[in-house]
């Protein structure tokens, strides 16, 4: 069994997304500024928000955190998140999930707070629907990063079975949508999926995005099937672990993601390849 490993894809990707950062700065005439912000103190968030700003640092992006306490609320946290739309310094917003509050009815769906144009989560429903209609702009980091791996490992897809286990607007649907945008033939389950493992044993690809520790065992696969982990989960004892058992599933499956190291780093990556492609597009909008 080989290891589809996330590092090697971001250092092919690197010079050229370094390349198109050099052109949108000259542009701008000033660093490309990320506006973050990180309500309340989950440790988690915290250390999810301070890898990102290092990976923008490392790429010459400004990266402006916000830290704000739990006691904003919703409505705080959208009056400020509505300011950074209106100002043109700010080119990309990012709210870190979860939120330690529910959004009220009252106001709008927390994935319509960003405005498209800024939105480097790429979770707005302007660009699921692109992406549904096959001419996404920017595609949600993780499947992003997912699709990029496939790509580079050199993964078949066209008219073969992949499965996605996950429904969530944030990885699963849009995972489902890309692969479909490939010619790949898609079965999307879930948790609550009656029979899984009569499912997922047919795929040639299996993406597991479902959220629950260990879920996919040897029994859920195909002899030969490729595997993507997405689960990150923490051990009470120490370590990570994912969706996929991993020694049980790596002993049937040809190749899998490790975690860590597989497809989180990819989606801290695609945080800027996201970004530098709204620049150029609102850019392109400027033309005459």
């Amino acid at each position: 069994m080989d290891w589809l490993s996330g590092q090697p894809v971001i250092d092919a990707r690197t010079p050229g997304l370094l390349g198109r950062l050099d052109s949108v700065r000259a542009a701008l005439r000033r660093p490309p500024r990320l506006r973050v912000f990180l309500v309340g103190d989950d440790p988690a968030s915290q250390i999810y928000v301070e890898m990102k700003r290092k990976r923008g640092v490392s790429l010459g992006v400004e990266v402006e955190l916000t830290p704000l306490a739990a006691s904003v609320g919703a409505a705080g946290l959208w009056s400020l998140v509505s300011q950074a739309n209106a100002d043109p310094g700010v080119d990309a917003i990012l709210i870190q999930r979860p939120l330690p509050f529910a959004v009220p009815a009252s106001l709008p769906s927390l994935q319509e707070w960003v405005s498209a144009e800024k939105d480097v989560d790429a979770f707005h429903p302007v660009h699921l629907g692109r992406l549904g209609q096959g001419a996404p702009l920017v595609m949600a980091c993780t499947p992003a990063g997912i699709m990029a791996l496939l790509e580079h490992y050199q993964v078949p897809l066209e008219g073969r079975l992949a499965c996605v286990v996950g429904r969530s607007p944030l990885v699963g649907q849009p995972m489902g949508l890309a692969l479909l945008n490939k010619d790949a033939t898609l079965i999307q389950c879930h948790r609550k999926t009656e029979h899984l493992a009569r499912l997922t044993a047919q795929a040639d690809l299996l993406v597991v995005a479902a959220g629950s520790r260990g879920l996919i065992g040897k029994g859920h696969v195909k002899p030969g099937a490729v595997i993507v982990d997405v689960g990150i989960h923490r051990r009470p004892e120490g370590g990570i672990v994912g969706d996929v058992l991993a020694d049980e599933v790596g002993a049937v499956a040809s190749r899998m993601t490790p975690v860590p190291g597989g497809v989180g780093p990819l989606t801290v990556h695609f945080l800027f390849e996201n970004l530098v492609t709204l620049v150029e597009a609102r850019l392109d909008t400027r033309r005459p």
